[in-house]
């Protein structure tokens, strides 16, 4: 009996070649669309999930508010990572981990820079899941001036994965060789963050601070099996007071209940590590880190891109329903029960979405390196994942053939043989109401995504074209300019002589760059809260206002003719208004030096520059304090030349003759336009999405025209006959598959500028969402169902009407 409805399923198919192939593409489309978006959402959700003891592993982050100053950080003190591990029997273990920064590490006679470097406690392996392939984790990072690297850079710096025992000649913030005492597995992937070396906490000449007050170690626990990480968050206020009151009475002069009575507070929370990935973007992030909120974008589109494939299967098939209503009766009367009429229409729609779900993992496997460039992933379909790709694309077999052959075969199965072998077809057809609301759900989802992708685009382009409060064009940055040791200054002098060369600057406090400091100020020489800023301090020289052409609003800028500007600050508006003063040039403002009895130094503001954008837009500007100090980490050019690569080359030339160290340089333009680099990315993503959700979507609409015409051929035959023209028959079949159309965008419009919105609502600085947008959406829908219907329309107007009238 199966392999009879096979066979019979296999024949109807073949004889109506032209729709089983729509079928076929519209579903096979849909479905490695799908695919692809899974591959995407599993792997942002895996992340960090390689370690053994995931769900078991936090971390800890801390809160800030000084007066009207909020700062979150994902990093804590010093002494936190021990004190919880001695203090609370809830946590089995704590590692702290600390950036290094730039360090050179030499291999043979060249210097080369390498920025993936940590300094880590040895329990680094307790709590992470590391393995050694060389080397013992327990004492691998006990002792000072000990290193454990992974195997690539044992293979980059060695040529061999057995380097226990070797040392590295490392210079830049070590300064010393250090002996490698372990070789670990690449960090995987997906992991919040990433390390080419750990170095042994002991190395770290800060690292057994007991400073309550100042926060640079991430900091994570593993909580015992069965503890409650929130019954340890609830005892951290106490813990907080108990080891920083008296370091904050030292430092602020005040305790820390009139801290927190003035306003102000001192927390500590926990995070879950399986979901910093997603949803963590804290002041000393370890990585970038990605947004959940793309996950439920892309999960969403996921699923309307597979419902539009779905709704396509289903509307095909009840419409072939006309020329199948005789076969339907002819095998009643024969005497075959509606089960087997209906087991046999599900086994055509699961022989359908069988072929289709083969084409669709063929179609995904092809195009995920393409996929993999636009996204920024490296996904990999390896043994794990066809642990669960198999199973999947049987239950999607068996679920999507089940659930779209569903309707066709209930509806299909009930026709009354009867009026069908008495040729009154109309009598047992009645599928036309779904269809038409199948029609309106497909379209209203293209028209949605139509919408929501020119809105993404527009804000892009917003983001892209937005005045900054500083040029961010031909600016030409030389990176590491610390390689020219005592010679830097010199360096720039040299390298502002050059033709083309309008100015530069040397800072590695550049709009583009996370480099950040921060440090309080206040109004009074004394410690209150309620009169204090809390800022970034940018150090800076006396040329990187005018090399930015960020705008003075008042004041002046810094002047090397000056000595009394090193006690000098220019700031934005926004620490103006913070302060409270609307005229702050000449104002004084005091910075404390910290400990028992603190004094307070003097900064008299001589400048107030216009508010810059200095991370992403989705952030309010926050208060910059600039100051003249030396900063040596990049020097910042402002070119004026059309020959660009005659000029780096001249000053790559200079470069050599201060430094054999590599030369390393970017364009701030460019710098910027990585900042935004994951919204680009969503943005390129999301016009590819919507573009094959609506050629899935005219599929669909081509097929449906099709049998539209083919149903009503006697009709064009006499109303040609009777003198109808081209255009009113082609007309008359368009009009009712384009009223649909204008329902859709009456549903779509509503829904997609609310949830549109919500999304914009993330971004300080965004665009409002203009009616052209819809106009645009609305439009682009009507064209594109016109051209589609179009076709089948003048096909069948223009077809001969003795050969649809002969037989009457």
């Amino acid at each position: 009996m199966i392999k009879n409805y096979i066979k019979t399923a296999f024949r109807s198919l073949q004889k109506n070649k032209g729709f089983t192939t729509i079928n076929v593409l519209g579903l096979a489309l849909g479905l490695a669309t799908c695919l692809l978006i899974v591959f995407y959402v599993v792997d942002e959700l895996s992340y960090d999930k390689y370690n053994v003891n995931a769900s078991r592993i936090y971390r800890v982050n801390e809160d800030l508010k000084l007066g009207d100053n909020k700062v979150q950080y994902a990093v804590c003190m010093a002494p936190l990572a021990q004190t919880l591990k001695n203090d609370f029997p809830d946590v089995e273990n704590a590692v702290r981990l600390k950036k290094i920064g730039d360090m050179h590490v030499t291999k043979g006679t060249e210097s080369i820079l390498e920025d993936n470097a940590l300094f880590a406690d040895p329990s680094v392996f307790d709590v992470f899941t590391l393995p050694a392939i060389y080397g013992d984790e327990k004492t691998a990072l006990t002792e000072p001036n000990t290193v454990v690297i992974t195997e690539e850079m044992a293979k980059k710096y060695f040529g061999k994965l057995n380097v226990v025992g070797e040392n590295l000649i490392i210079d830049g913030n070590l300064q010393k060789p250090i002996k490698v005492t372990a070789v670990i597995k690449n960090i995987p992937e997906q992991s919040h963050f990433h390390v080419d070396f750990l170095v042994s906490m002991a190395s770290n000449p800060e690292g057994h601070s007991t400073e309550w007050l100042r926060s640079d170690y991430n900091t994570y626990v593993l909580m015992r099996k069965g503890a409650d990480y929130k019954r340890l968050e609830a005892q951290f206020p106490q813990f907080l007071r108990k080891y920083s009151g008296g370091q904050m009475q030292q430092e602020l002069n005040m305790s820390y209940d009139t801290f927190e009575k003035n306003g102000s507070y001192f927390r500590l929370n926990m995070m879950p590590l399986t979901d910093i990935h997603l949803h963590s973007n804290l002041t000393g992030e370890l990585g970038t880190n990605g947004n959940v909120e793309y996950v439920y974008i892309f999960s969403a589109i996921a699923i309307f891109i597979l419902l539009i494939a779905c709704v396509n299967f289903m509307n095909l098939s009840t419409a072939r329903s006309a020329n199948r209503a005789r076969e339907v009766g002819v095998r009643k009367v024969l005497g075959s029960a509606r089960k087997h009429l209906m087991f046999q229409f599900l086994a055509e729609s699961t022989m359908v979405t069988f072929i289709a779900v083969i084409i669709a993992l063929v179609t995904a496997m092809l195009a995920l390196p393409a996929f993999n460039h636009f996204a920024g992933k490296n996904i990999i379909v390896n043994s794990h994942t066809l642990t669960w790709l198999a199973p999947s694309a049987l239950i999607a077999i068996l679920l999507i053939g089940f659930l779209a052959g569903l309707y066709p075969a209930f509806f299909l199965s009930a026709f009354n043989p009867m009026q069908v072998l008495k040729g009154k077809i109309s009598a047992g057809f009645k599928g036309g109401a779904l269809r038409s609301f199948l029609v309106v759900l497909q379209f209203s989802i293209s028209i949605f995504l139509i919408i929501g992708t020119l809105v993404i685009y527009n804000q892009l382009h917003y983001i892209q074209n937005r005045d900054l409060g500083y040029n961010r064009n031909q600016v030409l940055i030389i990176q590491h300019a610390f390689e020219l040791g005592d010679h830097a200054k010199t360096f720039k002098q040299e390298i502002k002589q050059l033709p083309g060369v309008t100015n530069a600057t040397l800072s590695g406090y550049l709009p583009v760059k996370s480099t950040r400091g921060t440090g309080i100020f206040y109004k009074e020489a004394v410690a209150d809260p309620k009169k204090s800023l809390f800022p970034q301090i940018w150090s800076v020289d006396e040329d990187y206002i005018s090399t930015l052409a960020m705008k003075i609003k008042a004041g002046r800028d810094f002047s090397a003719q000056m000595p009394s500007d090193s006690n000098a600050i220019v700031i934005n508006e926004t620490a103006a208004k913070f302060l409270g003063f609307t005229d702050p040039v000449n104002k004084v403002v005091y910075r404390s030096s910290g400990g028992p009895n603190p004094t307070y130094k003097p900064y008299t503001i001589i400048g107030m520059v216009k508010d810059f954008n200095f991370s992403s837009l989705r952030d309010n500007i926050s208060p910059v304090v600039m100051q003249l100090n030396t900063d040596n980490s990049s020097l910042s050019i402002k070119v004026n030349t059309a020959n660009i690569p005659a000029l780096l080359s001249q000053i790559e030339n200079r470069w050599k003759d201060f430094t054999p160290a590599h030369f390393q340089y970017s364009f701030m333009d460019q710098d910027f336009d990585a900042m935004y680099r994951s919204e680009q990315r969503i943005g390129t993503i999301f016009i590819a999405f919507t573009t094959l959700a609506i050629v899935i979507a005219c599929l669909g609409l081509f097929g449906l025209a099709a049998y539209a015409a083919e149903q009503r051929t006697k009709e064009i035959g006499i109303r040609k006959v009777l003198g109808a023209s081209i255009a009113t028959i082609a007309g008359m079949l368009s009009l009712d598959f384009i009223k649909l159309v204008c329902i859709s965008i009456l549903i779509a419009s509503p829904i997609a500028w609310y949830l549109m919105q919500k999304w914009l609502q993330d971004f300080a600085y965004r665009i409002g969402i203009a009616w052209w947008v819809f106009a645009i959406a609305g439009v682009a829908a009507l064209f594109i169902a016109f051209i589609t219907i179009s076709f089948q329309s003048i096909k069948a107007a223009i077809a001969n009407p003795v050969n649809s009238l002969r037989s009457e």
